[in-house]
């Protein structure tokens, strides 16, 4: 109390050089933040534009605030929270950061060892597309399909939409040809009900065929049947289509199949270019978003090694999620470290004041990540969501794990490599003692 009536403005100040010793950081790492979720945007699928959408308004709302209401709620309760603050949960990281930057060899051969089984779970993980799968088992729907399944032997039933001027005896044949591929079990239409005595003048411009399938949706067999079914509709009605909820889940595949590989590389590029200009570096964006994407290849892995699938929203949306909301850690790290460099401090000086000095921090955020994900995974019953909310509370942790003890062994090893492919990152002071 004494010093604030000594130092009236100080509290102002404080705070005012608080903002301006963050605001690179937090520019930075929201900045590839938007830019990960902005990537879904991209996606013909329009579930995960607008997830893109909301996602990334949010971090913009969320920056200002945090440069302009919060600054302003601290000045104004300082009384309040001076008065309630307690002793931190993370007073003294000190001794696990020095055993952490020291060992630093360790956890290199510990990320080799961990890289390939890795990327062999990530790219052997097993998706599914059928929507009814992610939903409750007790939903009407899906309990009239298992009874359909298991006491007609129905699978699917497909539609064909074709031209009603089509002859008559064309459609016969098309259908017999429909009959006799794997897994129909009988086609029916208009005309093999009712006959000619009906005039086509009952119908508008298309008519029905119905097919029914043994096969279920979204399996590898239905989907070989409907490619040969459209190859057989086609060579009589080239406008003709094969509908229904099988080939809907087949277009949905196909879709978000090109999704995914289109997602993940506009996100790495979009962060990688950021972190380029942010940094003024060549190097770090490929050690950031590398030592990321290692965590995002492990957090995908366990689904596999675990023995269990993922409904194929997840898979698509948790890579540019994780990646653009956690690779705020390791930019926290790497502003830290880079000051200290351009301060003069040597390689095994900087990297370990920014180690310790951004522990508490990822840590913080890591944990209150993996908070408000895991309650939801937990709670939701439907599998889309809860998979979604899964990946992210463990990515969260793995992350944070990552960035924490991988990040500062990259420094390590790639410090002179940084200092040569970034501009102005060193002061002139270290450039004569850079090792």
């Amino acid at each position: 109390e004494e010093n604030k009536k000594r130092f009236p403005g100080e509290k102002d100040r404080a705070m005012g050089h608080a903002i301006a010793n963050t605001f690179k950081s937090v520019v930075g790492s929201s900045v590839t933040t938007i830019a990960g979720f902005a990537a879904l945007c991209a996606m013909t699928f329009t579930l995960g534009r607008d997830l893109g959408i909301v996602m990334a308004k949010g971090v913009v709302m969320g920056v200002l605030c945090c440069v302009t209401l919060l600054p302003s709620l601290v000045l104004v309760f300082d009384k309040w929270i001076e008065k309630t603050t307690h002793r931190p949960l993370f007073s003294n990281m000190n001794k696990p950061s020095e055993f952490i930057t020291k060992h630093y060899a360790v956890w290199i051969v510990l990320f080799l060892v961990l890289l390939f089984p890795a990327i062999y779970g990530n790219n052997h993980t097993k998706i599914y597309y059928n929507i009814a799968q992610s939903l409750p088992g007790s939903l009407d729907s899906n309990v009239a399909n298992e009874k359909l399944e298991k006491d007609f032997e129905m699978g699917n039933m497909h539609m064909i939409l074709m031209d009603k001027n089509m002859d008559g005896v064309q459609k016969q044949k098309m259908l017999d040809q429909v009959d006799e591929v794997d897994g129909v079990k009988w086609t029916i239409s208009m005309n093999s009900l009712i006959g000619p005595s009906v005039p086509d003048s009952m119908s508008d411009h298309y008519e029905l065929a119905f097919i029914c399938s043994e096969y279920a949706s979204a399996t590898d067999q239905v989907n070989t049947q409907i490619a040969q079914i459209d190859d057989i509709v086609k060579s009589y009605d080239d406008d003709a289509m094969v509908i229904g909820e099988a080939p809907l889940m087949k277009d949905l595949q196909d879709v978000t199949d090109v999704d995914l590989t289109m997602v993940n590389v506009l996100s790495m590029a979009a962060i990688f270019l950021i972190i380029m200009i942010v940094f003024k570096s060549i190097s770090l964006p490929v050690i950031l978003v590398s030592v990321i994407e290692f965590a995002i290849a492990v957090n995908m892995a366990f689904p596999y090694y675990m023995g269990t699938e993922l409904p194929f929203v997840a898979s698509i949306v948790i890579g540019t999620i994780q990646l653009g909301a956690t690779v705020d850690y390791a930019i926290l790290m790497t502003s830290r470290y880079q000051k200290e460099r351009g301060r003069g401090r040597s390689k095994k000086e900087a990297i370990a004041i920014a180690h310790k000095t951004s522990m508490p921090s990822i840590i913080s955020s890591g944990l209150s990540f993996f908070a408000a994900t895991f309650g939801v995974a937990c709670y939701s019953k439907v599998d889309m969501i809860g998979s979604i909310c899964t990946l992210l509370a463990r990515g969260a942790i793995i992350s944070m794990i990552v960035v924490i003890l991988v990040l500062p062994a990259m420094f390590m090893i790639f410090d002179k490599i940084i200092c040569k492919t970034s501009i102005g990152f060193l002061g002139e002071k270290a450039k004569k003692t850079a090792q």
